[in-house]
């Protein structure tokens, strides 16, 4: 059993920030792979789901990024899942926009999603960091991360929501390279291979 968590804030509010890219993805993997409907469990969103031969819980916390870990707790102890078997997309400043990139542990780059978690769980679960780019002055994160993807991001955005779900089976199977070599593929045969400029192709 797997726990896949997509991070992001609740509510009409925030659906389309850039924050919530985390969410958007797990909404894909559960399209994709016809998974159960969500239900409210684990104060979040809960949903079943069959990836290839292992079977995984998609989770949507409810609560606001900066508490994420007590609904990732609490579903992780109701299932007994191991810490190395909980996977976390969010997004990531630090890549550029369409990028994605897997790792196990590390620091969490003043994400409050994953500080959280790793405060109320612990820090070696697996990351899908989901590349949004950055704003390119730290004062200007806040409002970034917060303001929705603009209408020319759109396009890459569901590419790459798409491209993680198509070979979601390769990520809950444990085979990190090869979900990331995957990813990429799709996106550069899609056009996405070089987006220097924030919310347009190159």
């Amino acid at each position: 059993m797997r726990l896949i968590v997509g991070l992001g804030n609740p509510g009409a509010r925030y659906a389309g920030n850039r924050h919530n890219i985390g969410f958007l993805a797990v909404e894909a993997i559960a399209r994709q792979h016809r998974a159960s409907p969500f239900r409210h469990r684990f104060q979040g969103e809960a949903a079943e789901v069959v990836l290839g031969t292992e079977r995984a819980i998609l989770l949507k916390p409810s609560t606001f990024m900066n508490e994420s870990g007590r609904a990732v707790s609490e579903a992780q102890r109701f299932y007994k899942i191991p810490l190395a078997d909980v996977i976390v997309l969010h997004d990531e400043l630090d890549l550029a926009p369409a990028k994605l990139r897997v790792k196990r542990g590390g620091g969490n780059a003043g994400h409050n999603g994953l500080r959280s978690i790793t405060a109320q769980c612990g820090n070696d679960y697996r990351r899908v960091r989901l590349g949004i780019g950055h704003p390119g002055d730290k004062a200007l994160v806040h409002a970034y991360v917060l303001n929705d993807f603009g209408k020319a991001e759109l396009p890459w955005v569901e590419d790459l929501c798409r491209a993680v779900a198509d070979h979601a089976a390769l990520l809950a199977a444990g085979e990190d390279a090869s979900f990331q070599n995957k990813v990429h593929l799709a996106m550069a045969g899609r056009g996405w291979d070089d987006v220097k400029t924030l919310g347009a192709r190159n």
